[in-house]
């Protein structure tokens, strides 16, 4: 295993903080019961958009066991973010009221920069 002070002598900060930039972004969705496949099918069909559209790198949809549905939106920085509203094409706008009306509440929890990236595909 490697220890801190190795990583900092092979650069890999360096590295890190030069060519690989990361935002991520954290939501959370109560859904309203009875609507847990509309609000699945509105979220997939948004989310492509945002990807095809926005240059997000895309999003996982969990769900805890009390039912409540946590997003984690990746973005290649802040910016591509804040600006991908205006990217997307009209239809966008009926998919994210069709997936406001299955909710609850939906709320933006973090806000984040990535500063170590291990996850790899399984």
């Amino acid at each position: 295993m490697l220890e801190p002070a190795d990583l900092w002598s092979a650069g890999f900060f360096y590295l890190l903080k030069n060519f690989t930039c990361m935002f991520s972004v954290i939501y959370t969705f109560e859904v309203k019961s009875g609507q847990e496949e509309n609000f699945v099918a509105a979220w997939s069909a948004l989310t492509k958009l945002f990807r095809e559209y926005a240059g997000s790198g895309g999003a996982r949809l969990h769900c805890d066991p009390s039912g409540t549905y946590v997003s984690y939106a990746q973005w290649p920085d802040r910016s591509t973010w804040e600006e991908s509203m205006p990217k997307l094409p009209s239809e966008a706008a009926e998919i994210r009221e069709s997936m406001r009306a299955t909710c609850l509440s939906i709320g933006t929890q973090f806000e984040l920069d990535t500063v170590v990236d291990l996850i790899q595909p399984l």
